[in-house]
């Protein structure tokens, strides 16, 4: 929350130069000197320098003038200075941990792994799923074509000798930076996803593989084959 007032506190960009000035001249300065050195009136110099004291970074004292009456307040730049920090998030790390446990695990933790992105495709498609009535073959490849839209691939339908089939090519991999080092197991879990997304929409159907990236090819190709005599 500090954080998150000193950045609100200096988003003022007049505010910003007074505490920049006063940080760099390091001497002090009454309401009178930031108002006219900054051309603006005295009582928003002042509301300026209170802001800036409220976050620490200017402190504020007041002194006797030697003349009697109220001491005055001065303000000058806070010796610890400012210090604005924020946790690094570094899942590309974390995600690296974890394919290389994976890898050193075997094929138990890959048949793992793969439930459940099984599992994520198929309850993510599902809950898009209008469960109000029957969806039509039709419905069920607009929003397929939707859905695939969003990822980087539209399908093509092709009906020939009594089935139906669904081709579609991935040309831009989302997992394309972890391949070099982790084919086999990125690529387990995305035809997995895939797999559960399609399994939601046509009950009975056959997904296979036709070209992969990882063998030098363009693209991902896919071919899900149905019969045109099922109930989807």
């Amino acid at each position: 929350m500090q954080n998150l007032k000193v950045m609100s506190t200096l988003a003022d960009e007049t505010r910003y130069q007074i505490y920049q000035y006063v940080l760099q001249h390091k001497q002090s300065y009454t309401v009178q000197e930031i108002a006219e050195q900054f051309n603006i009136h005295p009582n928003v110099a002042r509301l300026h320098l209170t802001k800036l004291s409220e976050i620490g970074i200017v402190h504020a004292e007041y002194i006797k003038s030697g003349k009697g009456g109220r001491p005055g307040r001065i303000y000058r730049a806070s010796e610890r200075g400012l210090i604005i920090s924020f946790p690094k998030r570094d899942y590309e790390r974390l995600l690296n941990w974890a394919l290389q446990y994976i890898s050193i695990a075997g094929n138990s933790a890959i048949e793992s792994l793969k439930s459940i992105s099984y599992d994520d495709g198929y309850n993510e498609m599902s809950s898009l799923i209008d469960k109000k009535h029957n969806m039509t073959y039709k419905e069920k490849i607009e929003l397929l074509t939707i859905i695939s839209s969003q990822i980087g691939y539209v399908p093509s339908i092709i009906e020939k000798d009594g089935q139906k089939q669904i081709t579609f090519a991935i040309y831009n991999c989302p997992f394309k930076e972890q391949l070099p080092e982790n084919a086999q197991i990125i690529c387990a879990c995305h035809e997995s996803y895939l797999q559960g997304q399609i399994d939601v929409l046509f009950h009975k159907n056959e997904m296979i593989q036709i070209s992969s990236m990882i063998h030098s090819c363009d693209e991902c190709k896919y071919e899900i084959n149905m019969k045109v005599s099922d109930k989807y």
